[in-house]
């Protein structure tokens, strides 16, 4: 099962952002960028990660 599916857009954009903020681990936000990016989502900060 993969749990990403499941996120709603909402709740992946918002998981992108809180991770950002909390400086988790770069594997994990790269995860979720991922999903954002297949989802064809927008977010302001896809930048922090280039």
């Amino acid at each position: 099962m993969n749990v990403m599916v499941e996120l709603s857009d909402e709740m992946l954009l918002d998981s992108y952002h809180r991770a950002i903020e909390l400086q988790l681990e770069h594997d994990f936000i790269a995860l979720l960028l991922v999903e954002i990016r297949k989802r064809n989502l927008h977010s302001p900060v896809h930048a922090v990660l280039h």
